[in-house]
């Protein structure tokens, strides 16, 4: 990944120095996935589809 990713975290990443949260890129058809407070260690990248199942099923276990 040479290019500039626009990486983004959740609006529930709280207060604090809000940095306490993973933040994801959208590589089109690939999500790429970092963690906020040490984004230099390493970034693991799922296909769209999957990160849509992922983001629904933890959606469902907090209701």
């Amino acid at each position: 990944m040479t290019e500039t990713l626009r990486w983004r975290k959740s609006s529930f990443s709280g207060g604090g120095d809000g940095n306490t949260c993973v933040e994801i890129a959208d590589l089109h058809t690939r999500i790429a996935i970092r963690d906020s407070k040490a984004p230099y260690r390493g970034t693991l990248t799922i296909p769209v589809g999957s990160f849509d199942a992922l983001v629904q099923s933890l959606k469902r276990a907090t209701v």
